[in-house]
């Protein structure tokens, strides 16, 4: 299970020591190709160097849009993003690598043997691509290496961001054709390809539809494109819904310490025996990274046990936190601490802590035995491609298209309501019926299924929380302004001591003047260590005093660096970045 990381190990000390041309410079398209890939060992280990594109044990759990509030502000949220003199994400070498490969591995190697090294070179091309158009729009399609001396191709525009998409769906098309049909949660295969598929597919079917100033073609077949993707592995029934620890199976598919295949379709390996770790537990229960908790907006979202909407409740805005997380959805208490929380290796019940967590919605998803506690010792596997994405973009595809049945909701979300053994989602009532609370954060949202596609997003933003989809699914809906809101945190209805966890025991003591004496209790100032929304009561702001800005006419891109636009007259910076 844990085999990947070792492979890459070995693979670059194999090359290293074998052919320093891949490792000590970037490959050079004049190399003898029948001297760089005469086996099919030679294309394994190439590609295996392939997979450090995706992104780090931090890149999946650091979510840190709005669903995650810390106390520091992402400069993307403030508006205080800059236009970079170099990278900024606009960083190519990967590319070379990939079309280096392409243009070099069917020279020697018979065609059968090259084709599923070329499928995982074209998935990974595809997987490049997008994080680019994701980042920049249009961006310079290159499917061959390029010669130093080329200055046409050096100096070349941006292409259009249709020409890429389409040459993106047509990479990952090659890898579904090629690539094995043989399970994998380490390597990339057929089922990855469709999962990436359905995943391109929505992002800019979505961003297109909601961009309609932009006057972008073929929104409603982008979306059909990732309804089908994920239909075909839906049909192919390889994986399914994690739920053998019954109502708490979806914790336990993140807390896990191995993969469960099941459900993941691949994942970033850890292993404490090879000594590759990360920090998700050391993460939650420090003040060093941020102090990382829920946002108010996405708790209030969580329905209720019965699937009633928590906030059609009279006063839910006014509970405190005993009162608001009764009875609710349970992926809510598997996500942060709630009464009678106790940790994995733990010996009792342990309470929210605000030392820990800015909102006091404190974090547990990914948080593993409490033995991985010490600085960057967590092995559990952080899943890149999970098949409840998959179910997710079907549901939204179909709910966009406006095609969405009772049917497609029963294969979809339904099956990540039933694990946690939550009412099914009723398209007829989700019509009939849209949430107002959904409603005002996404004004957008129009047409005779409204109320479904707010639906969807609701249980896609409760599912995949922690897992960073959060500002893609921000930048293709076109969302926005729903950053520049206030991040507040759990309500209190005035100073004095508070009982978070049920016990019968004070946690909490906000205080004015002189600080307490309280032995295991949280002492905290208020004004200073806490920040009441109405002085005295009212829910925790943070960061109240950190403007906002998200400028909608500017930072749904990001901005090209200046030393390439001198490089390269040809570029064109996106619009009003200066």
């Amino acid at each position: 299970m844990k085999n990947l990381i070792y492979i890459f190990i070995i693979a670059v000390l194999a090359l290293n020591s074998c052919n320093k041309d891949y490792l000590d410079r970037e490959p050079d398209s004049r190399i003898p190709p029948g001297s760089s890939f005469k086996s099919v060992k030679d294309l394994e280990l190439f590609t295996n160097s392939f997979y450090t594109a995706f992104p780090s044990a931090e890149g999946v759990y650091n979510e840190s849009v709005d669903n995650i509030v810390k106390t520091t502000l992402d400069d993307a949220i403030t508006g205080k993003r800059l236009v970079p003199t170099t990278g900024g994400g606009w960083s190519w070498g990967d590319l070379r690598n990939i079309n280096f490969f392409l243009a070099n591995a069917f020279q020697t190697v018979a065609l059968p043997e090259v084709e599923p090294y070329a499928g995982v070179a074209r998935f990974f091309r595809a997987y490049f691509y997008f994080n680019k158009v994701t980042a920049f729009g249009d961006v310079p399609w290159y499917s061959n290496v390029i010669d130093v001396n080329d200055t046409t191709a050096l100096m070349k525009k941006r292409d259009s961001r249709v020409l890429v998409v389409d040459s993106i769906l047509a990479d990952l098309d090659y890898a579904i054709a090629k690539l094995s049909s043989k399970k994998s949660d380490e390597r990339v295969t057929k089922w990855t390809a469709l999962a990436l598929k359905s995943r391109v597919a929505l992002f800019e079917g979505t961003f297109r539809k909601y961009h309609s100033h932009l006057a972008l073609p073929n929104a409603d077949k982008l979306l059909q494109q990732s309804a089908e993707a994920a239909k075909t592995l839906i049909d192919a029934a390889q994986y399914e819904v994690y739920t053998d620890a019954g109502v708490q199976s979806y914790g336990a598919l993140f807390s896990s310490v191995n993969a469960i295949p099941k459900e993941v379709i691949l994942a970033r390996k850890f292993s404490d025996a090879l000594q590759i770790w990360h920090n998700v537990n050391y993460y939650t229960i420090t003040a060093s990274y941020g102090k990382p908790g829920l946002d108010k907006n996405l708790v209030n979202s969580y329905l209720m046990k019965d699937g009633t909407r928590f906030t059609d409740k009279a006063g839910y805005a006014t509970m405190t936190f005993l009162e608001e997380v009764k009875n609710r959805d349970p992926r809510l208490s598997q996500t942060i601490r709630t009464p009678g929380y106790t940790r994995i290796g733990g010996a009792k019940p342990i309470a929210p802590n605000f030392g820990n967590s800015v909102t006091g919605y404190q974090l547990i998803k990914f948080v593993g035995d409490v033995k991985y506690d010490n600085y960057n010792r967590s092995e559990n596997d952080m899943p890149v491609f999970r098949y409840a994405e998959v179910l997710l973009n079907y549901a939204e595809a179909k709910a966009e298209l406006g095609t969405l049945t009772q049917a497609d909701l029963d294969l979809s979300i339904n099956k990540l309501r039933a694990r946690v053994e939550m009412p099914n989602m009723v398209l007829s009532a989700a019509i009939s019926n849209p949430d107002p609370y959904l409603a005002t954060d996404y004004p957008a949202v129009g047409g005779a299924m409204k109320g479904a596609i707010l639906e969807v997003r609701r249980e896609r933003r409760i599912e995949l929380v922690m897992e960073s989809f959060r500002w893609n699914d921000i930048l293709r809906w076109k969302a926005g302004q729903f950053l520049v809101r206030q991040f507040k945190g759990m309500y209190f209805p005035g100073i004095g001591k508070f009982d978070l966890d049920g016990d019968g025991k004070e946690d909490v003591w906000i205080y004015e003047g002189t600080k307490p004496t309280a032995p295991g209790v949280q002492i905290l100032k208020l004004n200073s260590e806490i920040i009441l929304e109405n002085g005295k009561s009212g829910n925790v702001l943070i960061n109240g005093h950190i403007k906002k800005e998200f400028k909608e006419t500017r930072d749904y891109l990001s901005p090209i660096p200046t030393n390439d636009l001198e490089l390269n007259e040809n570029l064109v910076q996106n619009p009003e970045w200066k």
